[in-house]
């Protein structure tokens, strides 16, 4: 039986390759969660990410706060969310998963009973949104200790002296929020885009994915052109509240448009002297 990759091991493989990766979105709970991850990666995407429904998803605009809500209303728990990534592990063993929420849910037993029900469940990265950098120890070396990538968070407010601490201890990637707002309510300027990914790539070797506003193939072959990867959240989960039991379908669709605009773009150059 061959072994299935490690957790950083699937993350790392997902932007090894020659083109960025598509990465996409959807809310743990909302709507038929399996079958809608499965249309994700039916559709080409190469990072899937889980969000866990909150309370006070404040860095989220309308779309996911109204998924937030629906999922919350359902009963979704932080163990639903938890067997829900353990079933996509066990049909997709080699596609990374990330985890994306807030603290509260990931620390309120403890950050090791989340770290190691995480590894159980074969999730490759967390994103944190409201555990800055500079409290760090409040999570990362339990994620760490059991092989899950920490991945930050860097925004256009990011100066050049807070940078280095951002990308300190981000691993699997570093997620550029392109605008200083909520999720899918405007896109930054591509040229915005393009000189601070240049920036932060100047400050670290891992992979960088540009998120927040990116609705279209167009928009996501735009970025691709700059970046390592590309987040689609919004619009995806726009189609689960729309259609219902039919999204599926309609999510395979949009994400096969966008992973074809993504992996048609040529890699961003990578800094002399990195991998």
């Amino acid at each position: 039986m061959t072994e299935s990759p490690q957790p950083t091991r699937r993350l790392a493989g997902a932007f090894a390759t020659p083109s960025p990766a598509l990465v996409c979105f959807l809310t743990a709970g909302d709507g038929d969660t399996a079958a809608n991850l499965d249309a994700l990666v039916e559709g080409g995407a190469d990072v899937i990410e889980l969000g866990m429904p909150f309370t006070d998803p404040m860095a989220d605009g309308p779309a996911i706060q109204q998924a937030n809500i629906r999922s919350l209303g359902r009963g979704t728990t932080t163990a639903d969310v938890l067997a829900m990534a353990t079933a996509f592990r066990q049909r997709h063993p080699d596609v990374p998963l990330v985890l994306m929420g807030y603290a509260n849910p990931m620390v309120r037993r403890g950050a090791d009973w989340f770290a190691e029900a995480a590894s159980a469940a074969g999730v490759d990265g967390v994103i944190c949104v409201d555990i800055p950098p500079e409290e760090d120890e409040a999570l990362g070396p339990a994620l760490r200790a059991r092989g899950i990538a920490p991945i930050r968070l860097a925004t256009p407010t990011t100066d050049d002296r807070r940078l280095p601490q951002v990308v300190a201890g981000s691993e699997g990637f570093l997620y550029y929020v392109a605008v200083a707002g909520i999720t899918g309510m405007q896109q930054a300027a591509i040229e915005s885009i393009e000189a601070n990914v240049s920036r932060i790539k100047q400050a670290t070797d891992i992979p960088v994915a540009v998120g927040f506003g990116v609705r279209t193939p167009e928009q996501a072959a735009e970025i691709a052109q700059v970046a390592d990867g590309v987040v689609v959240g919004s619009a995806l989960v726009e189609l689960v509240e729309k259609h219902g039991a039919d999204a599926p379908s309609h999510i395979r669709e949009l994400t096969a448009s966008l992973a074809q605009a993504v992996h048609s773009a040529a890699r961003a150059p990578r800094k002399e002297g990195t991998a």
